[in-house]
């Protein structure tokens, strides 16, 4: 529906690079510093007793690039940027007097306890920053002289408990390259982390740690905010674990163009660099969102931060979990906010009168898709989903990203200033109802193994994955023999068995679900396969 035009390699460490749109993506990395005490007291009595220049001082701290995008001089950036202007809810001092008639975010946060009656911020804040965790990065090198890997500490960001034995909510772009990740909590018991699986489309990844009674955040309906309630940001910024910021919810359903899927909460509570796939808040101390990006003119926080709604969080969990790929359903249909589309239409000195002002401007029906069985048409006005009202091309994103293929939509549309109302099946990218799965070795019917170090030098190879056993399945029908050494699978090079996985998982989410695999015999004659992969 949007361009896509948003990368990150997640590798958080300050030096950036660009993308292929020639957008600035610098990274975040992994620094030591003060004590999250330590920096919280010196915070508070530089702003108390220097007043407006401490402010400044503060807003100038760690000067280093977030994740940015850069378009006609706006900058899009990755929860990364430094402004500490914003005081921890939870820090305070009794033996500093504040001034009069001076007030914190915490003043006014009224929180409700049970239905029981009422309490401050703090044991909210307790119980979030128990669950929000700290995830460093570390990726594996090898050296091609050598043969020998490498390991290096390339970033951090943050995520979020949400199950008692481990499973682990953050965002793509902090372990989209990690070959190795670990997991600290808050009380500084360290865990190695694996990949259960991610979704580049809504930046969102689920890891998993082993052990049980991990402390957890209860799960909140993002849907259920309003304008103005107050949140709290919880997350490690510049590596302060457990930093916790408040602020207000300030728009529903932003689309920042960063993520082809996406319906962004904006919030002004302090986000910076390393709270990426950390918790937005509500005042019950429920998760109502996973920070992903600020927005900045100036390189610095200004007080535009966005959360990953939990509606859409949900539902990616669920498909990682049991599918490990998303099941990604299409309604088929181009268009743009109909607010939108007016204005576009008046510049040309047209005037539009389609019955509604809000909804979404059917441009383009593709062929073969659940808008095309509904019968919609280009010109139609979709105005609800599921008799939930639908006001901008982000909330029909969010609307579809929460069902599956096969699922029942019902779609209520304008067409000539009329309303109508008309149920279809959802499908997904390959016009079918089918469930995408990602497959197994045993479902391939090989097994491979990394080059080691001699092997490389013997047949003078940078890297590659080695065919040792093959058995009835996919690859030997592909023509895949034992003692091949596959080199690429579409375009991505083999490293690792890792490598190969997320070849699948792309080739899962692609609409023509292929491998095309790229290799060399131990004798040095090229061959290639394709792997037709099945659908469920």
């Amino acid at each position: 529906m949007e361009n896509n035009w948003y990368s990150n390699n997640g590798n958080e460490n300050g030096q950036g690079n660009y993308s292929s749109d020639g957008y600035y993506t610098p990274n975040e990395k992994k620094k030591k510093g003060v004590t999250p005490a330590q920096f919280i007291v010196c915070l508070l009595a530089v702003a108390l007793i220097f007043g407006t220049a401490g402010a400044y001082l503060g807003g100038r701290i760690n000067k280093e690039q977030a994740p940015t995008l850069d378009s006609s001089n706006m900058i899009v950036e990755e929860p990364n940027k430094d402004d500490v202007n914003k005081t921890d809810p939870e820090a305070s001092d009794d033996s500093v007097s504040k001034p009069e008639n001076s007030e914190h975010p915490s003043d006014k946060l009224n929180i409700a306890n049970d239905g029981q009656g009422s309490t401050n911020a703090t044991g909210v804040v307790q119980n979030c920053m128990a669950s929000v965790v700290g995830i460093y990065v570390g990726n594996t090198t090898i050296s091609y002289a050598t043969g020998e890997t490498q390991e290096q500490d390339t970033g951090s960001g943050s995520g979020v408990i949400i199950t008692d034995d481990g499973y682990i909510v953050t965002n793509n772009h902090v372990v989209s390259e990690a070959d190795e990740l670990l997991v600290k909590l808050n009380d500084n018991r360290e865990f190695k982390g694996r990949i259960i699986g991610t979704d580049e489309q809504t930046d969102l990844a689920l890891i998993k740690i082993e052990g049980k009674d991990f402390p957890t955040l209860p799960i909140g309906n993002s849907d259920d905010l309003k304008l103005g309630e107050w949140v709290l940001a919880v997350g490690n910024p510049f590596n302060l674990t457990s930093t916790v910021t408040a602020g207000i919810v300030s728009a529903k359903a932003r689309s920042m163009g960063a993520n082809s899927i996406e319906s962004f909460i904006q919030t002004d509570a302090a986000i910076n660099r390393g709270n990426s796939g950390g918790a937005l808040v509500n005042a019950r101390g429920e998760l109502v969102g996973i920070n992903a990006m600020i927005y900045s003119q100036t390189g610095s926080y200004t007080g535009y931060g966005f959360a990953i709604p939990t509606t859409i969080m949900n539902k990616v969990v669920a498909d990682l979990k049991e599918f490990g790929v998303v099941q990604r359903a299409q309604l088929g249909v181009m268009g743009n906010d109909v607010s939108t589309y007016i204005d576009v239409e008046k510049s040309k000195g047209n005037e539009v009168d389609l019955g509604t002002v809000n909804g979404v401007y059917v441009a383009e029906v593709q062929d073969n898709s659940t808008a095309s069985e509904a019968g919609l048409r280009k010109g139609d006005v979709v105005i609800a989903v599921n008799g939930k009202d639908v006001k901008k091309m982000a909330e029909l994103q969010e609307a579809i990203s929460t069902m599956r293929p096969g699922d029942k939509v019902k779609i209520t549309y304008m067409r000539n200033k009329k309303k109508d109302t008309v149920t279809a099946v959802l499908r997904n990218a390959q016009g079918n109802t089918k469930v995408l799965e990602q497959m197994d070795m045993d479902q391939f019917g090989a097994a491979l193994k990394p080059l080691d170090g001699e092997t490389k030098r013997q047949l003078n190879l940078p890297n590659g994955l080695e065919v040792v056993a093959v058995k009835k399945g996919k690859m030997a029908d592909a023509g895949v023999e034992k003692g091949w050494i596959i080199l690429q699978v579409n375009d991505r090079p083999m490293n690792t068995m890792e490598d190969f996985e997320e070849a699948v998982k792309e080739a899962n989410r692609s609409s023509d679900r292929i491998l095309w695999i790229r290799a060399v015999t131990q004798s040095g004659r090229l061959r290639s396969a394709v792997v037709e992969l099945d659908e469920k």
